[in-house]
């Protein structure tokens, strides 16, 4: 029985055994959800026509759902809802108000399914549900899309709609489109939860309300200031009445201000307070108060805005104490009245577009430094600074990490705690009435406020500017950084809360006692990562991954769980314990379950406490939660409920210690979260803000440590809260988020380990404690808290590197925890396999992470004793040093007596220093081998690199063991890299094996003439490029193919750069001993292409040279063969466009010797060549069979491009003169007989014996005999000669 102070609880008779997965309790009745699905009905049932059924003091099976696997039950005050495996609603119970979805029917005695259909969609397409919420009144469903459908009475459906009841499911539009995360439903009010709009879909903020079009932000010129205000109220945001139709009235109007009442019905559920309760205040910085009228228009006689209510501060200030005084004597008479200033509630009723609940005036004021009496404002002393300066300056960008954006997403925490700490200290005498205080902490708390800018000429507080200045230069913003496949798989911690219903207990959470017809965010709760909410009768709860409760609304029982009268914002509840972890809020009490010492579950009560004196019954209120005693002692409770008399809780037994194990790993990680968060807002903030932090590496290395902290906290306390959800579940050991998703969470800590690694041997510990030391000893208590170090003197640098690695012992916990769970299960089962392999993964990384801080910290003590100058080159974040020779144990053979040789053995390289100079060798193109003891080389190590041969001796043989040992392990390392992707769960003891010989690996040269600062990426066989790699020079030229002991050779692809004509020479082809040798294409950037032999770089053996395209000048293609890149031995030279073809032999690139040109005219000429002059006997035939036979003189030389002959020859029959040019190469070319001897043969036979002289084409002489044979039968008949 909830309220009475001596607790006995009793077992629910009449299960027989069943387990039960889930509760739901109304006012007078509850239900229970059996593992199989099945639901039982208890309690008074009025709904049920037998006189035995409708007051059931044992469960009584709910024989309708048989059948239907249900997965979750919902209880509303009088009416029940279930959803099974298939995502159907039933309902049944008091309809009186339409909250079963059934129309005409006062009340539904058996479930009957609802049906909900998206009518956006076409065909019709039923929606699946996923979770119900029911109220007085009203029910909603969370569909599988993550939208809202509510059906009932009242103005907490979230419907825009007047009439009521809504029989028929409909979707709250308003929501349309967020992700919902949970629903809860009060008496008469409605909560949500929501996950943000991730930032980069922020939609740019309207100017215009989207419901009734009005400006959401003005700007009012006074006479020595400006006031910008966001307070726009539109009047869909407001129900003031019952009445059907309801009546949408302008906000708070300026009727209020003269006495009359806005409207003449008050019902009792939407009732207003009192019109005397509604005077409304706004105090501005200079003591004017400017009311707005919403809609702009000039009423009832008061100008608006700008009209000035109180002459002067003082009127004001007396008017606010008299009311502050007054309403505090109110409350201790037990009234409960508030005065919302009008901006409050203005502000609070706009429904604003989902995506950006607040103006961009938000972010702008939540940078501002200062509160002056209860108004949030800020000054800035300057020149004549226009408004949009002051707005730029005061302002960060959305975008930005730093600002406070609409979207909700959490913002820096310790900008909103400074400014709450502002407001408290500088807040009036008003603190006395809760009304103010809440207005005041919801304005804080970055609802809707206004800036005023006061005359340049006023006086500026050094602080106030001090403050501004700050926000400014912050070195480093601190982001909550959150992995988006973290959200995917675990409770999103970036939520927001809407609310909407009946405010009028403050149970909306929006700082004002008005109703909300649709769901509108409740600011103040932005960034306070909420995981759970509870609505009971007329208050709300808010549970936060913290393990803090934020509840807000009435506190007549002291349901609150804290000691002020009945507030409008979000307050954090006073619970004992060491963290609360499951809420539940009932009529008039709430229970809070929370953690004890020994890990079992402790359930608070705050609310209504009946106490029995002298047989008389006392009522009164809890002061703070009380932790009652007897029902702790009944087990482990894993999920509380609250209705209207009665609570219920489930509680588990402790089979083995598997559920105390399980409570042990979720309640250790709440705190850890707890601690995480502490260590993020209260040290790592702090230091991220400070000036002087350093060069621009070591902020960029911490800017890395701080966001890797921050993923790592972020998923510290999604799987707090997973835990938390996991404990009110079936609690199956393979669903555990460290076990199903331990890639996260190994990857998390390992990421984290590199990153603070990294600054530790940047000495980044060290660089902080000079500019941190004021902060640091300030707080040297919650440092040596927060790090666990109880040790006296400690230095401050040992406190913060205690701090940052103090995450890392929680891995062992996780790997005992494991353990512990899984000698829960039979060895064979393959739970405790998983379970084991887990356990070792956690443990071995532990001591992986244990093992690099080590590594870590032994190179940061090198650094501190390496000389400077040396440092600052060689110094990297993630290089560690493994060894060195400074005591001598390692020389360079034949070293000078007095050289000084010094090797540092680091994890990418080894390290050669000489006085003042340095040989860096990296470690994946370096092979170490021991050299044999016969060759007198005691005690040697061979390095070999790709341009270097060292001989290394060591003092001892145990030093040329170990460094033989470190090179190779060092080497075997960089190759794999893999130091920090170790094999999870292989074991610290990996066997070591030698590095490989062979292996791939970058490499620039330095050294070697022919590949000086070429860069090869490729494989490796001791020491030189071999097999298949890229070689790219700095001038441009690169080689992609084989290698063979450092030269090109095998296959591969050569590109030279030709700069003059900007195009590359390419060569695919065969290599010999870094030269092109063998079969080959070499296409040349002036278009030429030669495929065939080569040898030694150059054109050898039998090619094919193509020279242009068809459509180039000189197009010409060679086929033959080349000596030497030159022309030599037989070849056919073809000219396609001109038709003609040299086939003969050739030297050094000249015709020489016997050939043969044909042309595409039919002329065909045969004789001998001599360097590309036809000389001696030659033959000339002509297409019409006209031949001539005879010598050529040397004078014939042909001019033009070698090799290209083009001969055309005709004899006209007529005339028998022989026309004959020879055109090489497009030149006219006429050529000269003298007394050549010759023949010339006629197509019909006759032919022309003698001397031919004169010009070709010009006429010739002939000095000769011409002979008929067809005249003649016989020799004899032959004339003799003329």
């Amino acid at each position: 029985k909830a309220g009475s102070c001596s607790v006995t609880p009793e077992r629910l008779p009449g299960l027989s055994g069943k387990t039960v997965l889930q509760a739901a309790l109304g006012i007078h009745h509850g239900l229970l959800l059996t593992e199989g699905g099945e639901v039982y009905s208890f309690g008074r049932l009025p709904w049920r026509s037998g006189p035995e059924e409708s007051c059931a003091n044992s469960p009584i099976l709910e024989n309708t759902l048989l059948g239907h696997h249900v997965i979750t039950v919902a209880a509303g005050s009088f009416h029940n809802g279930a959803v099974t495996e298939s995502g159907v609603v039933y309902m049944w119970g008091n309809n009186s108000a339409g909250q079963c979805a059934v129309a005409n029917q006062l009340c539904v005695p058996e479930p009957q399914p609802i049906s909900i259909s998206d009518s956006e969609t076409s065909p019709l397409l039923s929606v699946r549900i996923l979770q119900l919420a029911c109220g007085e009144e009203h029910t909603l469903a969370l569909s599988l899309s993550r939208e809202i459908w509510a059906w009932g009475s009242g103005c907490q459906l979230g419907l825009m709609t007047t009439t009521f009841p809504v029989t028929k499911p409909q979707k709250v539009e308003h929501l349309a489109g967020r992700v919902v995360l949970q629903i809860a439903c009060g008496a008469y009010h409605s909560l949500a939860l929501v996950q943000c709009l991730p930032v980069q879909e922020m939609k740019p903020i309207p100017e215009r309300c989207n419901h009734c079009s009005q400006l959401l932000i003005t700007m009012t010129d006074k006479e020595d200031h400006v006031i910008i205000s966001d307070s726009h109220c539109c009047p869909l945001g407001v129900a003031l009445s019952d009445n059907q139709p309801e009546n949408h009235v302008f906000g708070p109007s300026l009727e209020t201000l003269e006495g009359k009442s806005v409207t003449g019905s008050h019902s009792e559920d939407c009732q207003k307070p009192l019109v005397e309760e509604r005077m409304l205040v706004a105090l501005e910085s200079d003591g004017a108060s400017v009311l707005a009228s919403s809609d702009g228009q000039e009423d009832s006689g008061i100008s608006s805005p700008g009209n000035i209510l109180f002459p002067d501060k003082k009127e004001v200030k007396e008017y606010l104490i008299s009311l502050s005084d007054q309403s505090f004597h109110e409350n201790c008479n037990g009234q409960n009245p508030v005065h919302p200033s009008q901006e409050e509630q203005l502000g609070a009723c706009i429904p604003g577009p989902p995506g950006t609940s607040t103006s961009a005036l938000n972010s702008l004021v939540a940078s501002c430094a200062s509160a002056v009496g209860v108004r949030v404002a800020a000054t800035y002393e300057a020149g004549a600074l226009s408004l949009k300066k002051v707005m730029n300056f005061y302002g960060t960008p959305s975008s930005e990490p730093g600002s406070q954006s609409g979207s909700g997403s959490p913002g820096p925490e310790a900008l909103k705690d400074s400014r709450e700490e502002q407001v408290r200290l500088e807040s009036m005498q008003g603190k006395k009435s809760s009304s103010l205080v809440d207005i005041r902490e919801e304005e804080s708390e970055g609802g809707s406020r206004r800036l005023s800018l006061p005359g340049l000429l006023s006086q500026v507080s050094p602080r106030l500017l001090r403050k501004v200045g700050r926000a400014k230069m912050r070195t480093v913003a601190l982001t909550p950084t959150y992995s988006g496949e973290a959200d995917a798989l675990l409770p999103s911690l970036r939520t927001e809360v809407w609310s909407w219903g009946k405010g009028k207990e403050g149970q909306l959470g929006h700082g004002d006692v008005l109703p909300r017809l649709q769901p509108l965010c409740v600011k103040s709760l932005d960034g306070k990562e909420v995981i759970h909410l509870s609505a009971g009768g007329h208050h709300s709860l808010a549970l936060t991954a913290k393990s803090q409760v934020y509840t807000w609304g009435s506190n007549i029982s002291g349901q609150l769980g804290h000691l002020n009268s009945p507030t409008t914002v979000p307050r954090l509840a006073k619970v004992c314990g060491d963290g609360v972890w499951s809420t539940a809020a009932g009529l008039d009490y709430s229970l809070f379950l929370a953690d004890e010492e020994d890990f079992q579950p402790g359930l608070y009560y705050s609310g209504q406490e009946t106490t029995t004196e002298n047989n008389l019954y006392e009522n009164s209120c809890t002061k703070t939660p009380v932790l009652l005693l007897s029902c702790s002692k009944i087990g482990y409770i894993s999920n509380v409920i609250a209705g209207g008399d009665n609570c219920l809780v489930l509680v588990d037994k402790n089979v083995m210690g598997y559920i105390a194990s399980l409570h042990e790993l979720a309640s250790t990680e709440r705190r850890f979260y707890f601690k995480l968060s502490e260590i993020k807002s209260q040290v790592l903030r702090p230091l991220l803000g400070l000036d002087n932090l350093g060069n621009a590496n070591t902020i960029q290395l911490l800017q890395e440590m701080a966001s890797r902290f921050s993923k790592l906290c972020y998923l510290i306390g999604q799987h707090g809260a997973s835990l938390s959800s996991f404990l009110h579940g079936v609690k199956e050991a393979r669903s555990l988020a460290i076990l199903k998703h331990s890639s996260l969470f190994l990857d998390s800590y390992t990421e984290y380990c590199t990153s603070v690694t990294n600054f530790l041997v940047m000495g980044g510990f060290m660089l902080l404690a000079k500019p941190a030391i004021d902060f640091l000893s300030k707080h040297q208590e919650l440092l040596q808290k927060l790090s666990e170090k109880n040790e006296e003197n400690l230095q401050l640098v040992e406190v913060l590197n205690a701090l940052f690695f103090m995450p890392f012992g929680r891995l062992h916990n996780y790997a005992r925890t494991l353990l512990k769970l899984a000698t829960c299960f039979e060895v064979a089962s393959p739970e405790y396999q998983k379970l084991q392999d887990s356990s070792s993964c956690y443990e071995s990384l532990a001591v992986h992470l244990s093992r690099k801080r080590k590594e870590a910290e032994y190179t940061l003590g090198f650094w501190k004793t390496f000389p400077g100058k040396m440092t600052d080159s060689l110094r990297k974040p993630e290089r560690r040093l493994i060894c060195e020779s400074s005591n001598r144990g390692l020389s360079l053979q034949h070293a000078g007596r007095f050289s000084v040789n010094w090797f540092i053995l680091f994890n990418d390289a080894l390290v050669h220093a000489q006085f003042s100079t340095h040989h860096i060798f990296p470690l994946s193109t370096l092979w170490v081998e021991a050299l044999s003891e016969e060759a007198g080389n005691v005690n040697g190590l061979k390095i070999t690199t790709p341009e270097e041969q060292l001989v290394l001796v060591s003092s001892t043989p145990q030093e040329k063991t170990k460094w033989l040992r470190a090179i190779s392990q060092a080497v075997d390392q960089a190759l794999k890299g893999t130091s920090d992707l170790m094999l999870y769960g292989a074991g610290g003891n990996v066997p070591r094996q030698e590095p490989p010989i062979s292996r791939s690996a970058k490499y620039t040269f330095y050294k070697d003439p022919r590949f000086k600062d070429a860069i090869y990426d490729g494989r490796w066989l001791s020491g030189k490029p071999h097999g298949r790699g890229m070689l790219k020079w700095a001038d441009g030229r690169m080689y992609s193919g084989t290698f063979r002991t450092g030269l090109e050779d095998g296959y591969g692809e050569y590109r030279v750069p030709n700069k003059a004509l900007n195009k590359d020479d390419h060569y695919v082809g065969y290599w010999k001993e870094g030269k092109m040798c063998g079969h080959g294409v070499y296409s040349y950037a002036t278009g030429e292409v030669y495929e065939g032999c080569f040898q030694d770089n150059m054109r050898h053996g039998h090619g094919l040279l193509r020279s242009g395209k068809l459509t180039s000048s000189s197009p010409s293609m060679f086929i033959g063969q080349w000596t030497m890149d030159k022309k030599s031995g037989y070849g056919v030279f073809d000219d396609i466009t001109r038709g003609e073809k040299y086939m003969g032999m050739w030297q050094d690139d000249l015709c020489q010797g016997n050939g043969v040109v044909v042309t595409q005219f039919g002329l065909y000429y045969e004789g001998a060549f001599s360097t590309n002059k036809m000389m001696g006997t030659g033959i000339l035939l002509s297409e019409d069979d006209t031949v001539y036979e005879g010598e050529f003189s040397d004078n014939w030389t042909l001019s033009g491009k070698v090799g290209i002959t083009v001969v055309t020859c005709k004899l006209l029959p007529s005339k028998k003169i022989l026309p004959c040019n020879l055109v090489p190469n497009g030149f006219q070319l006429n050529f000269l007989l003298s007394s050549l001897k010759g023949t010339l043969t006629l197509p019909n036979g006759d032919y022309i014996e003698g001397l031919f002289s004169g010009e070709w084409g010009s006429g010739i002489k002939i000095t000769g005999t011409y002979f008929k044979p067809s005249l003649y039968e016989n020799e004899k008949d032959k004339p003799k000669a003329l």
